[in-house]
């Protein structure tokens, strides 16, 4: 099996060795990079599998770095570690497209979990050539179709991206603002009716198994039980 490949981009020298020979010492491959200018030419001379970025470096920051990358790769995970708490940046990374945030201190444990879960999403999107089982239901993304028992209902584009979005985090919570960012492009008022709308529209087409649902997460987003 091939090691996965991760771009950490750390300019606490210390910090980001420690990270390095840990991730190391787990087969994973890391490429270090000390500021984010080097996470970029790194990133444009192999893509990676995942990136670790740290928001606060020299030269070219998390932030500048993940929207560089989300112009031309929307699928490679992306993982910020930061110190900072505040509500508006983790908002504010979500809404450049990142993945999930680790805040300092924390486990090595707690980020190869994390990197782990992000990439077992990938293969699932990855699978999407297939029926995907769903409770009682089958689910066909590239089709865009729902099938109970014998009985197949078509879903729309917008239907299908979020369903499909629902399930890579099923179980848990899929952040409100990741899904309009992604789905719809910005996470503006208008954007949040349809969405709310596009949820409903879902539970209706998914209540023949009562196993199944929807939950709002007031404040975060949505989980799909299942």
């Amino acid at each position: 099996m091939s090691k996965i490949n991760v771009i950490l981009a750390e300019d606490e020298v210390a910090l980001g060795m420690i990270i390095q020979e840990s991730l190391e010492s787990r087969d994973f491959k890391v490429r270090l990079c000390s500021d984010g200018q080097k996470a970029w030419e790194s990133y444009q001379s192999q893509k990676p599998d995942v990136l670790v970025l740290d928001v606060m470096m020299p030269k070219k920051d998390g932030f500048s770095l993940a929207a560089e990358i989300r112009k031309i790769d929307p699928h490679t995970p992306i993982i910020f570690l930061t110190s900072k708490s505040q509500t508006e940046d983790v908002v504010k990374g979500f809404g450049l497209g990142a993945n999930d945030y680790v805040r300092k201190p924390f486990s090595m444990e707690e980020l190869i979990v994390r990197i782990k879960a992000h990439l077992d999403k990938i293969r699932v999107r990855q699978s999407q050539s297939d029926w995907i089982t769903l409770g009682k239901y089958e689910f066909h993304p590239t089709r865009q179709l729902l099938k109970f028992a014998k009985t197949e209902t078509p879903l729309t584009a917008r239907e299908s991206q979020l369903l499909q979005m629902l399930l890579e985090n099923a179980n848990d919570i899929t952040d409100r603002t990741l899904i309009l960012n992604q789905i719809w492009g910005s996470d503006d008022f208008f954007n949040a009716r349809s969405m709310d709308v596009f949820i409903t529209k879902l539970r209706k087409k998914l209540q023949d198994d009562p196993a199944i649902q929807i939950l709002n997460v007031r404040g975060y987003g949505f989980k799909l039980v299942c």
